[in-house]
């Protein structure tokens, strides 16, 4: 099935997005067609047991930025599913799987999002083609179409600019 071409967004191979749900204005995001599932940074996860109609929530602590703590924001949510998920490396592991909201160059997509530990990572935020396919398309030349997070609000939390 085609879809029409006022549809497809053009998006550079890093943005920097928004969780409006997880009240996050900035996070810097690595689109990735190989990648299946979206992910995003998150620690200090505990699953909370499901409630009189048996659904199960979870909490979490999301940190937008990279080597810093600041402006990090504790999400509650309903699980959406655990997957277990094959990392680049080859390593497996059982995720829990949360639906958030994303935006992306003014549009704002649901997206499945597994949640895991990024520390060692270059991006807090991977956004993979299940999310992409709903009228993205990524130009892997290009970054940073949809503009950059304010430069004092980079310097602020980061320390450093990229």
């Amino acid at each position: 099935m085609t879809e029409p071409a006022h549809s497809t967004t053009i998006a550079g191979w890093r943005e920097w997005v928004g969780l409006p749900s997880a009240g996050v204005p900035w996070i810097k995001a690595k689109l990735d067609t190989g990648a299946r599932s979206s992910s995003v940074h998150a620690y200090a996860i505990e699953t909370i047991a499901p409630d009189a109609e048996g659904i199960e929530r979870v909490r979490f602590t999301l940190r937008p930025w990279q080597r810093s703590d600041a402006d990090s924001v504790v999400v509650e949510c309903p699980v959406h599913d655990r997957r277990t998920v094959r990392s680049s490396s080859g390593h497996t592991e059982e995720r829990i799987v949360v639906l958030m909201d994303i935006t992306l160059l003014g549009r704002t997509v649901t997206a499945e999002m597994t949640l895991s530990n990024r520390d060692s990572m270059g991006f807090r935020m991977l956004i993979g083609r299940e999310a992409l396919r709903q009228g993205f398309v990524v130009d892997p030349r290009r970054s940073f179409l949809g503009g950059r997070a304010p430069k004092p609000v980079r310097r602020q939390n980061r320390g450093v600019a990229d």
